[in-house]
């Protein structure tokens, strides 16, 4: 029978029918997690970063909430326990701030979850193992100078200490840890009165820069006083804790006994107040401090050993200052103490430690000795390890190669030097250096041993690519200048250019191996190349370019290689070598400068077409600069080859035609390229094409743009003028007519641009170049008796025309001045128009007024003028007039001074 379904009412009453809540958690446990997730959250930070200060934050105030609600049941005791372990841990291997202050909390969060006792943990007393805590976070809080942090830590460690009971054994945890405390607080002690005085120092002298200025003697002599003062009170601090920290160890009770704990800490205090004094400069005081302690170190575990370490430190020290005589009492002082130690002791631990100290100093001493030059006490020393002691250190072998390269002994050395590189036991850093030594020592002759050495570990597949190049650094040297560093580097291209060698440089493994290889070898052939050893540097150079790989990314570097061989080779006068490497340098990466290498193999060859060709493909290349054309010109002047200078700064003035701005100026270009055909002969009509080149670029760009402004630019002017004005006459006196007439009329060009100041002169000078540019075409006919043509002619008059508008337009005194160092100048204008006049039927008139204004200037000469007058009367230059006119005016000019000459007589 099956139950009969509820009714409406009742269904709603089922309804209403809900289990009850269960009961909230307790408050801890949510405090616990939260504790939990933080300390995940600073695990997984990572180390280098911060601790985020919102974790610190949030653990601090955690700890405040949990504070509230103990005391604990032992369950949540042992939870808190492993959470704080587990903070703890988290910052162990650090000693920031933030990590510091996690390991308080740690401690504090210990404090609050075990107020009495708690079990299930595996110490005695878990009271001990917090004060442990604090006092390990109050030394590292003395480490970041925080004393007030330190202090409070101190004091909770103290505070759990003491309220244990004070019935501890000697060698309990908690008289262990009350002896630490009171180690840590003498020390804390110092530290802060040290910082403290600093501080009160650097005050002071700050308190002095600023109301006496820094640089005052004034100041230096206060500074010196308050750093003393500073120093005084420092000595007196440490003094002090030294001393609170000897009535803190006595305060604890307990007689000084053999192998207790007491005499281990005065042994220590000791040790840092010599170490105190011997920073502090007062050496004797060390000493004193060191050496009363030799009589009770032998009942203090390892003290033997500590305090003839502590010699050892100091000898080392001087060592360092080349204080060698002093360092060596010192050694010979650890060495004593530990001869006797091993004499005493009997505890094997002790024997052990004083055996290694003993073989360390006796290796010192020998090192000494080798500083003092003292080779055959280095060689018993080594001596003395080896067979009495068994020494085996690697240092033994090194100080007996350098003893026998101390004494010329080079095969003994050799023999060393060899026992070194086979033993495998030895480091590479060790034997790397041996080599370097013995290179640094046996020079030259030393080259060929190292091959052989550095081959043989080859063989025994000792080498690496990284050895291989201390090797070569070490035999190569610093490079340049003697016969026996040639060698030298000989052996390293023969080492170098081994197959082997060059195996273990193969691969994309040794990459950065083979690419400082290739730096080394390239660094000393520049050096060599520097100082004019152009073979050895090929040499290197050579062998730099089998350390580049044969890919795409490394043909520049290859390129590169193969012209510096180029160079080398041009310098020796290798030049089908220096062909043969800039051709490959070409095909590897064509640039301007493989242009440059064949030009100047071209100048060598004395194949000048074929250079002239090489100054036209510079001009052609993607990295062409004008500054190699300028070179070009200098290296085609240096080897006389003209036609290639012309070429070269022909070249260059194209640059200056298409608009590119240039560094130099335009007409620097045009005045190297007429001084270098100036200064050869044969050249005139290219001097002539250049000056007109000049003069053309002149009209176009104007005197301040071509010449320059100010002081400058007048030079440049005066000295195209006047040059071309020389080179007129040059030519003239050549009896070359027709340049000459060309120079001239270009000088009238010149002279016609005027510059500030001697607008005049210039004037008179333009003046005279017309004439004398007419003069040389009636003197090139005559030369060439060859009559000028009409057209030619009728050219001639216009440039005397022009001539005679400047002498009329000019300034009677001006003319005067001018033609007076040169009285027939005038006469060869007159002579230079009338022989052009009677070449034209029409122009008689003009004959005679130029010969009436000759004859009336001051200037006129009688029997320049009689000349002028046969002239007239006679040949295809016939003019009555003229000839009438100008013998009476020379026959009455005759006649005056026959009359006074008869009147001067009577």
């Amino acid at each position: 029978m099956k139950p009969s379904s509820p009714s409406p009412p009742q269904l709603l009453h089922h309804h209403h029918l809900q289990p009850p809540p269960p009961p909230p958690p307790p408050p801890h446990e949510h405090l616990l997690s939260e504790i939990e997730y933080s300390i995940k959250l600073i695990k997984q930070s990572p180390p280098q970063n911060p601790i985020p200060n919102s974790l610190i934050s949030n653990l601090q105030l955690l700890l405040h909430q949990l504070t509230d609600l103990s005391p604990f049941p032992n369950s949540i005791k042992l939870q808190i326990w492993n959470l704080s372990y587990r903070l703890w841990n988290t910052c162990v291997d650090f000693h920031t701030v933030d990590q510091v202050k996690l390991r308080d909390l740690s401690a504090d969060f210990l404090i609050v979850g075990v107020v009495d006792d708690v079990e299930g943990v595996e110490f005695d007393s878990p009271l001990v193992k917090i004060a442990s805590f604090f006092y390990k976070a109050g030394i590292l809080w003395v480490d970041l100078k925080d004393f007030e942090c330190a202090r409070s830590c101190f004091e909770k460690a103290e505070g759990l200490i003491s309220g244990i009971g004070m019935n501890f054994g000697e060698d309990s945890e908690e008289m262990k840890l009350l002896r630490g405390l009171s180690i840590a607080r003498s020390k804390m002690a110092l530290d802060e009165c040290v910082d403290s005085y600093l501080k009160k120092a650097e005050d002071l002298i700050s308190g002095i820069e600023m109301n006496l200025g820094g640089d005052c003697d004034e100041v230096k002599v206060l500074k010196d006083l308050n750093i003393a003062r500073s120093r005084m009170g420092y000595d007196d601090c440490v003094n002090r804790c030294f001393e609170e920290a000897e009535d803190l160890i006595s305060g604890i009770g307990v007689n000084l006994g053999e192998d207790c704990d007491e005499g281990r800490l005065l042994l220590d205090l000791n040790i840092v107040r010599s170490r105190m004094a011997w920073e502090s400069s007062d050496r004797s005081l060390a000493m004193i401090l060191l050496d009363r302690l030799k009589s009770v170190v032998f009942g203090i575990d390892d003290g033997c050993r500590l305090l003839a370490s502590q010699y050892l430190a100091f000898g080392k020290e001087l060592l360092l200052e080349n204080e060698v005589d002093e360092a060596l009492k010192l050694l010979n002082k650890a060495l004593e103490l530990s001869e006797k130690g091993l004499r005493i002791l009997k505890r094997a631990e002790e024997i052990v430690g004083l055996r290694g100290l003993r073989l360390k100093v006796l290796r010192f001493i020998g090192v000494l000795h080798l500083h003092r030059d003292e080779f055959d006490s280095v060689l018993k020393c080594v001596e003395v390890l080896k067979e009495s002691c068994g020494d085996k250190h690697p240092s033994l072998s090194v100080l007996s190669m350098k003893a026998w390269l101390g004494l010329g002994n080079y095969v003994e050395a050799e023999k060393e030097l060899r026992d070194i590189v086979v033993d495998k036991g030895i480091e590479e850093v060790v034997w790397v250096s041996a080599v370097g030594s013995y290179f640094q020592a046996a020079g030259a002759a030393g080259a060929e041993t190292g091959k052989e050495v550095f081959l043989g570990l080859l063989r025994r597949c000792l080498a690496s690519a990284g050895t291989t190049i201390k090797v070569v650094n070490a035999v190569i040297g610093e490079g340049g200048g003697s016969e026996g560093m040639k060698v030298r580097a000989k052996v390293v291209a023969e080492l170098v250019s081994d197959a082997r060698v060059i195996d273990l440089f193969a691969g994309e493994g040794p990459a950065k191996e083979r690419s400082s290889m290739h730096d080394l070898l390239w660094t000393c052939g520049t050096q060599y190349f520097r100082s004019r050893d152009y073979e050895t540097s090929a040499l290197l150079f050579e062998k730099s370019v089998l350390y580049v790989p044969h890919n795409i990314e490394r043909r520049i570097l290859r390129a590169k290689g193969c012209r510096s061989l180029c160079l080398c080779y041009l310098a020796l006068l290798q030049l089908d070598r220096a062909q043969e490497y800039i051709d490959e340098a070409e095909k590897l990466e064509p640039s301007v400068s493989c242009s440059f290498l064949k030009f100047k193999i071209c100048l060598q060859r004395n194949e000048f077409d074929l250079a002239v060709a090489q100054v036209q493909a510079m001009s052609s290349c993607l990295d062409f600069t004008p500054d190699f054309l300028s070179l070009a010109a200098h290296e085609a002047v240096s080897c006389h080859a003209i036609p290639v200078s012309i070429a070269a700064l022909s070249s260059v003035l194209n640059i200056y035609s298409s608009g590119k701005p240039m560094a130099t100026m335009e007409v620097v270009v045009f005045r190297t390229l007429v001084t270098i055909l100036t200064l050869n002969p044969g050249y005139d009509s290219d001097i002539l094409k250049c000056l007109k080149r000049a003069h053309a670029r002149l009209s176009e760009h104007g005197p301040d743009r071509f010449f320059g402004k100010g002081e400058v630019g007048k030079r440049e002017w005066n000295w195209f003028a006047l040059n071309t004005w020389n080179l007129g006459i040059q030519t003239g006196k050549q009896q070359m007519h027709e340049l000459s007439a060309e120079f001239f009329r270009l000088a009238s060009k010149f002279y016609s641009v005027g510059v500030d100041g001697e607008a005049e002169r210039n004037t008179m000078m333009a003046c005279k170049s017309l004439i004398l540019s007419v003069s040389a075409l009636i003197s090139e006919e005559k030369q060439k008796k060859c009559k000028m043509l009409e057209t030619k002619a009728k050219r001639a008059i216009g440039l005397l025309d022009r001539a005679g508008k400047i002498l009329m337009s000019s300034a009677e005194s001006s003319r005067e001045d001018h033609f007076q160092a040169c009285p027939n100048f005038f006469f060869i204008y007159t002579w230079s128009a009338y022989d052009l006049y009677s070449r034209f039927s029409e122009m008689g008139p003009q004959q005679l007024a130029l010969v009436k204004s000759y004859a009336s200037s001051k200037f006129c000469d009688p029997l320049l003028l009689l000349q002028i007058g046969l002239h007239a009367s006679q040949g295809p230059n016939l003019n009555p007039e003229v000839a009438s006119y100008a013998l009476d005016t020379y026959l009455s000019s005759f006649l005056k001074v026959a009359s006074v000459i008869r009147n001067y007589s009577l």
